[in-house]
C-alpha cells in the first residue's frame, strides 16, 4: 500500500464490493468493510483499483520520495483477502500486544509491512481481528502523527 503506486481514487467502495467474485468473498468483503468502519469511525475510500482504505497519512522516505497511504485497509481477493494492519510502532507494549493477537487470530499468513493474508473470514476470530484493526489504527497515529 505504501509503494507510492497505490493512490486514493474517487471510485465507489460499494460498487467495488458488489462486483467482488466469488459471492463468498463478496460477503466477506462486506463484513470487513463494516468492521473497519466501526473501528475507525471513518468512511472507506478506494486506493487504486482494489484496496479499501481508511484514513490517510503522508510520509517521506529516506530517498526524499513522498507517499500517501491508508492507515488501515483490506482487499477482498479471489485467492486470499489482504488485510493492511501495521501494528508495530517500536513500542514494546504495542508490539507484544500485536504478537499476542496474531497468536489468537486463527489461520493466516504474514506478508511484509503489516500485511496479513486470510483465505476466508470463517478461518479467523473476528473479535481478535477487530482488536488488531483498533491497534493498527492507534499505532498508525504514533508512527505517522500528521
Amino acid at each position: 500500500m505504501g509503494d507510492g503506486k497505490t493512490k486514493p481514487t474517487e471510485h465507489a467502495v460499494a460498487a467495488f464490493l458488489a462486483a467482488v467474485e466469488p459471492p463468498a468473498k463478496r460477503a466477506d468483503g462486506e463484513v470487513l468493510e463494516a468492521l473497519f468502519r466501526k473501528v475507525t469511525g471513518e468512511a472507506p475510500r478506494m486506493w487504486g483499483p482494489s484496496i479499501v482504505g481508511y484514513g490517510e497519512y503522508n510520509t517521506v522516505y529516506d530517498s526524499g520520495r513522498k507517499v500517501s497511504c491508508a492507515r488501515v485497509g483490506f482487499s477482498p481477493r479471489k485467492a486470499k483477502h489482504s488485510l493492511y494492519i501495521e501494528c508495530k510502532c517500536g513500542d514494546a507494549a504495542s508490539d507484544s500486544e500485536y504478537e499476542a493477537l496474531l497468536g489468537k487470530l486463527g489461520k493466516h499468513a504474514q506478508g511484509q509491512g503489516g500485511c496479513l493474508y486470510v483465505n476466508k473470514l470463517a478461518d479467523i476470530d473476528l473479535g481478535v481481528l477487530e482488536q488488531m484493526v483498533a491497534l493498527g489504527w492507534k499505532t498508525s497515529f504514533v508512527r505517522y502523527p500528521d
